[in-house]
């Protein structure tokens, strides 16, 4: 099933996300978005095709394309706002299962489209769809075009390369006031990375070195296949916390396929939860400068101590990356991101950003004195986080949140997006996800055994509700 969300557009490369598919969204985008648009991939299995595929349908349509080549999600959009483009697409699936790809889609200012911008550009593709599957025969459209082999490449009308997207992006990263390199150089810590063999190989050990890390890699060959869950979560980083054992490293470092989120793991090859990423993340900047946080509904409480802490004012957000951008800009955030491992500082760009996070986390590394990732990580008060996310064919966003308040009357229940339950020490999460058919839930308390009461009981709840539809 093709999902669409203010995510952009994901579903199995086989038989969804196809070659004709990227190139009628490609032109649709083109035709809205006037000039020239960036492009890239992440590396995935088809990606270059489906890639060249979104060049044509914008060149077809009379745009331009800047091909940025094969990038982490974030670059894209760097290069859009630093090179004043009309937009720009990248081909991924972040952090879903290596059979599915997707398409995302920036703005001219470098930031993933809106709610309303999305939804005009829906339209406009099911409109094309349609006009296309009416043509009289023997009217040429977008179908009977050249097949991907016969795409334009950079050289020809119409597309240009750009030559080092991942340079300029570093340098914004490097030249950040909260970046401290010269510590990091000093301390000269010795990481681990996890690049899943995906686009965060082209970013993440480049960094790490030019800030001074001795960096030992760990699936870094970019674009043969994932060696493990896309997702940088504890269950998936069993290899990296061996690796940071055996090399007695300072810290390991994960991130997903399209390199916008990072994990973590301790100097003992302990994961310590990506919900620590942005908390650590944060710390950072608000020890320099102080200001309000942006967080959405399903990230740890560990962002309101630390706002607590600090004295800020802290924003909570519907889950999607553009609804904590357009809060960190209403409020003028100095960070914000996501309880997954996404970072997001101004000070670099707005968006999530693996890069960003590790030079933080670096930074904060160097600055500690016992330069230790678990002594970081003792500094906030622990809680325990379960991550659930069942397939329910059935479950519709109504159906969670009426199961939701039924389960769990004595809480307080915010609709944000979906149903969150929330108690002084606790609370638990159930929505619709925009990225995969499934229903995620979230749950985190003190202890981990009544985090794993509450995910049990929502699970039960929301499945009796959609098996009862």
């Amino acid at each position: 099933m093709l999902i669409r969300s203010v995510s952009g557009v994901r579903g199995l490369t086989a038989g969804e996300v196809t070659p004709d598919l990227a190139r009628l969204y490609g032109g649709a985008f083109a035709a809205r978005t006037p000039g020239e648009i960036a492009v890239g991939w992440d590396s995935r299995t088809g990606g270059e095709i489906l890639k060249n595929a979104v060049a044509a349908g914008i060149v077809e349509a009379g745009g331009r394309v800047l091909d940025v080549g094969m990038v982490p999600t974030p670059t894209v959009g760097v290069a859009v706002k630093r090179h004043r483009l009309a937009g720009g697409v990248v081909v991924t699936a972040s952090h879903n299962p290596e059979e599915y790809n997707g398409l995302k889609f920036f703005s001219r200012r470098g930031v993933f489209l809106d709610g309303e911008e999305v939804a005009g550009l829906f339209d406009a593709v099911d409109a094309a769809a349609d006009a296309q599957a009416h043509a009289p025969r023997g009217v040429p459209g977008p179908r009977d075009a050249p097949g991907p082999e016969g795409v334009p490449e950079c050289g020809v009308a119409g597309v240009r390369l750009l030559d080092d997207a991942v340079g300029e992006h570093l340098a914004l990263v490097l030249a950040s006031r909260f970046v401290n390199a010269p510590a990091v150089s000093a301390a000269r810590p010795r990481i681990v990375v996890d690049c899943v063999n995906a686009a965060g190989s082209v970013i993440l050990p480049r960094l790490l070195r030019e800030l001074g890390c001795e960096v030992v890699e760990l699936n870094t060959d970019a674009g043969s296949g994932f060696p493990r869950g896309a997702e940088p979560t504890r269950e998936h980083l069993e290899a990296l916390s061996r690796v940071v054992v055996a090399e007695n490293a300072t810290a390991g470092f994960a991130c997903d396929p399209d390199a916008d989120r990072l994990a973590v793991v301790d100097e003992r090859g302990v994961p310590i939860g990506e919900e620590f990423t942005l908390a650590i993340a944060s710390r950072v900047v608000l020890e320099a400068s102080r200001g309000p946080v942006v967080a959405n509904v399903s990230t740890s409480r560990m962002m309101d101590d630390l706002a607590e802490e600090f004295e800020v004012p802290i924003h909570r957000t519907r889950i999607g990356e553009i609804n904590v951008v357009s809060k960190m800009e209403e409020v003028g955030a100095v960070i914000g991101g996501e309880g997954n491992g996404g970072v997001i500082l101004p000070d670099v760009h707005m968006g999530r950003d693996s890069a960003t996070a590790a030079a933080l986390i670096a930074s904060g590394l160097s600055a500690a004195e016992s330069g230790a990732v678990s002594d970081l990580a003792a500094r906030f008060t622990h809680y325990s986080c379960v991550k659930r996310k069942l397939r329910l064919g059935s479950a519709t966003r109504e159906g969670i949140i009426e199961a939701m308040r039924k389960a769990f009357p004595e809480g307080e229940l915010d609709l944000t997006d979906g149903a969150k339950i929330a108690w002084p020490d606790r609370w638990i999460h159930a929505r619709m996800s925009g990225t995969e058919p499934v229903v995620r839930v979230i749950a985190e308390a003190a202890r981990e055994d009544d985090a794993e009461r509450l995910a049990e009981e929502a699970i039960s709840a929301v499945t009796d509700a959609a098996e009862g539809a």
